[in-house]
């Protein structure tokens, strides 16, 4: 009797978010998504997100009722942020420290030194391996996380290997938002690009870092426009700048495309813009699993992407999209040539990818599987 009397019943909860990256991604959508469905999982529950004051999330983000505090986040290890996470935890009767990238990872384990802080998860959101130097190994399996929720079974097959508690590991896909998904968008690609009807759109949205490998979807233009001649389609990428991205402007000089390709930056509401591709083309070299699929599975757009990280645990091929491996140029353009060639397999791909999901993919089940695991871990404090 006494065991079930300390058992974490459905009660108020605080859950403190943190975040230091300073780009919107992926990542930062799950943050939202996260925040957004969890009231309708645990009505009596208070989300706030400490975040890097120089990041700002996206506007839909406050419709979420999530409370964002910014701290000052110069270098790496910015005492300034450490000092807020003390502070809120202390303040705001924090239960449970979400941890949702590596640098705020580190921040919260400095915090550890200076004052006693509840229990964190880590949502490790990316397929890279846990380097195995002492300091990164020492956080990753520090006991004060409990639970290290990977976003798909390949990140967590990935990151078991360098975690010493295996038990701590669990798959929690991020999946997508479906119940309020727009297509608003402040201009059309077709009319802003002056593109005639028979031009096909090959879309892709991603920030320019380097696990996205632009070359890569530069050089699948390349292979379908210059040398097999399909001078009907144009490629058009979304998402923000870097320094990575001048020489990928040279890199569509030197192949003669720029009447072919166009990079627009970022763009506030990029997925909004997916209903206008035909193809939603992914050429990573690494990924957990990009919301770039799971939001073209949404609207119903067919979906060509290299065999990475766990993306073949959403996509099987030829059955509701096309893979290929990475770098591999002329099986994406072959692919994306067969798309284009065969509307039966375009229906049939995103009837399947729609169903799949709606079955497994959302943000609600992701939301009541990760309070699933805030539980566990309350319950056995």
């Amino acid at each position: 009797m006494q065991k079930e009397a300390k058992q974490y019943q459905d009660q108020d909860l605080t859950v403190l978010h943190l975040s230091a990256v300073k780009k919107w991604g992926g990542g930062e959508r799950h943050i939202e998504n996260l925040c957004r469905e969890l009231p309708n999982v645990v009505p009596k529950i208070n989300n706030i997100v400490l975040c890097n004051s120089k990041f700002r999330f996206s506007k839909n983000f406050y419709d979420t009722k999530t409370e964002i505090i910014p701290a000052s986040l110069s270098f790496k290890m910015d005492p300034r942020y450490v000092a807020k996470i003390i502070n809120i935890c202390k303040k705001r009767k924090v239960d449970i420290v979400h941890i949702h990238d590596s640098t705020a990872l580190t921040l919260y384990i400095l915090g550890t030194r200076f004052a006693s802080l509840p229990p964190a998860v880590f949502s490790k959101k990316t397929s890279f391996p846990i380097r195995s130097r002492k300091q990164t190994l020492f956080k990753y399996n520090s006991p004060q996380i409990k639970k290290i929720l990977c976003v798909s079974i390949a990140t967590a097959r990935i990151t078991s290997e360098t975690i010493e508690d295996k038990n701590k590991i669990r798959c929690i896909y991020h999946g997508t938002n479906i119940k309020d998904k727009a297509t608003t968008t402040p201009f059309l690609l077709r009319n802003k690009l002056q593109l005639k009807k028979e031009v096909r759109i090959i879309g892709n949205i991603a920030n320019h870092i380097w696990p996205k490998n632009l070359e890569t979807f530069i050089f699948v233009a390349d292979e379908l426009i210059n040398k097999q001649q399909l001078k009907n389609l144009h490629f058009v990428q979304i998402g923000e700048f870097s320094t990575l991205t001048p020489p990928l402007l040279n890199l569509i000089n030197e192949c003669k495309l720029e009447k072919h390709i166009t990079f627009m930056g970022k763009v506030e509401n990029a997925a909004n813009f997916i209903p206008q591709f035909d193809i939603s083309l992914m050429t990573s070299q690494s990924e957990g699993i990009p919301q770039f699929i799971y939001e073209s599975f949404y609207h119903k757009v067919p979906v060509v992407s290299t065999n990475v990280g766990g993306i073949s645990e959403v996509i099987e091929h030829n059955v509701n999209g096309l893979l290929a491996p990475a770098f591999d140029v002329k099986k994406l353009a072959a692919h994306i040539v067969s798309l284009l060639n065969n509307q039966q397999d375009r229906e049939n791909f995103t009837r399947i990818s729609r169903q799949k999901l709606e079955n497994n993919f959302t943000s609600a089940v992701m939301a009541e599987k990760t309070y699933s695991e805030y539980k566990k871990v309350l319950n056995e404090r």
